[in-house]
């Protein structure tokens, strides 16, 4: 009976539900009353009646409607005899909500189609604001799969240190266009097509997780040559601040963090040192094939030296050779050996033929197993290979971040040292490695 009140018909555009309301002025005024909470209430049967269009006299009009009109018929008598009168208070007129409103031909669609419009724009809106590494990154165990470090407060506490000079960075294109000397000095770089802690994270995701810069051109909305333009940045700007810091431990860091097993098997060791290769792509030039080709590996590759202190951190990384450089001369043009001081231990695979350079500055080669005594036990020979696998464990943690999982483009040799090291610095946050 509503429905038919108001002229309405239920279809796609008009659809009776709790959230439906007819305003109780179109009401009669002894159909409406409050209830104790206030809120105004009709009889059960009351059915709305005062519309523009409506016939009010078909239907019986309350007590006070028919008063109301006896009182306008008296009020219409006496002015027609010439007294004044003056009304207490006018009988409110009741407006039309215009309920049989149509809209007109197309304006729906066109309604429609701007709110697709508006809602677009608020997607827009939102991913701007908030930054990508917020919406992917949200428990600990998406911190370690995204950016390798173990929490989110452990990456927290890494940004809030970086974050105030990261702000100030000219990217790599500005650099080389304004010059090495004029770099501290240059403005930082303008309108920037991301947020800065999203940059951080377009590199994290390059290198440890390893996605190609086509699937980040996609995923954040830029270039390539964008993607590129920012890991070739921040390869860089990570490099001078991780290599700022002092990772070599003194001698006397390393006996007061040595695990007790160290101190038992081989107390005097102070670095563990080897070597591993990342494949590269094939250079088509003859010299640099054969220099770049490991016979180790059967490819062509990059190698690096890593040192490891017993309790596991990361305290020596070179920068990359050609593959087929030997140990021995790594260990050389590494700058290795003028760290050591005398009584050093060194603690190397059998493979590694660098104890005449040891010698040099008075360290020592200690290849397992150690021989201190005539004979191990079972449980003894297995800690000392457990303290032998040390650095292999920590290569294995380097080599997580999965950029080096595929073949090295020969694009990315201008800037895989920087990155090479930042991976293995980067290690040393994601906590100590424990022993077997």
């Amino acid at each position: 009976m509503w429905v038919q009140a108001v002229k309405r018909e239920e279809g796609p555009l008009f659809k009776v539900t709790k959230c439906t309301y007819i305003c109780s002025a179109h009401f009669e005024e002894g159909d409406v009353f409050l209830t104790p909470g206030g809120l105004k209430r009709v009889r059960k049967d009351a059915v709305p009646c005062h519309f523009a269009w409506a016939n009010r006299s078909s239907r019986r009009k309350s007590p006070y409607a028919r008063a109301t009109e006896r009182l306008g018929s008296d009020v219409r008598e006496i002015a027609e005899n010439g007294e004044e009168v003056e009304m207490a208070a006018a009988v409110p007129a009741v407006s039309d909500h215009d309920y049989d409103a149509r809209p007109p031909a197309g304006a729906m669609d066109a309604a429609l189609r701007r709110i697709d419009e508006l809602e677009a724009a608020v997607r827009r809106l939102s991913l701007v604001q908030q930054p990508k590494l917020r919406r992917f990154c949200v428990s600990d165990e998406d911190f370690r799969y995204y950016t390798r470090f173990p929490s989110e407060r452990i990456f927290s506490l890494f940004w809030q240190a970086i974050e105030p000079s990261a702000s100030s960075l000219v990217y790599w294109s500005k650099a080389q266009r304004m010059g090495v000397d004029a770099v501290s000095e240059a403005t930082p770089s303008p309108q920037r097509k991301l947020p800065i802690i999203d940059e951080y994270f377009m590199y994290s995701l390059r290198t440890a997780v390893g996605l190609k810069e086509k699937v980040l051109a996609d995923m954040f909305g830029v270039s390539v040559s964008t993607v590129s333009r920012v890991i070739i940045t921040w390869a860089n700007y990570l490099y001078l601040i991780l290599g700022s810091m002092p990772i070599w431990m003194t001698r006397d860091q390393v006996r007061r963090w040595m695990p007790p097993k160290f101190k038992v098997y081989c107390p005097h060791v102070r670095v563990i040192v080897d070597c591993t290769e990342l494949r590269c792509e094939t250079p088509t030039a003859l010299t640099l094939h054969s220099e770049t080709y490991s016979t180790y590996k059967s490819h062509t590759t990059f190698k690096g030296l890593v040192g490891v202190s017993p309790s596991g951190a990361v305290t020596f990384v070179s920068k990359l050779y050609t593959g087929a450089i030997s140990d021995k001369e790594i260990t050389k043009q590494s700058g290795f050996i003028g760290l050591l001081e005398q009584g050093d231990g060194v603690m190397a695979d059998k493979g590694f033929l660098i104890e005449p350079l040891l010698e040099t500055v008075g360290a020592s080669l200690i290849i397992p197993p150690f021989k201190h005594r005539a004979q191990f036990s079972r449980e003894e020979t297995e800690r000392t290979q457990a303290i032998a696998r040390l650095v292999e464990r920590v290569i294995r943690r380097i080599k997580e971040y999965h950029i080096f999982d595929s073949t090295l483009p020969l694009t990315l040799s201008g800037s895989i040292n920087q990155i090479w090291t930042n991976c293995c610095v980067l290690v040393n946050f994601q906590g100590p490695m424990e022993l077997g």
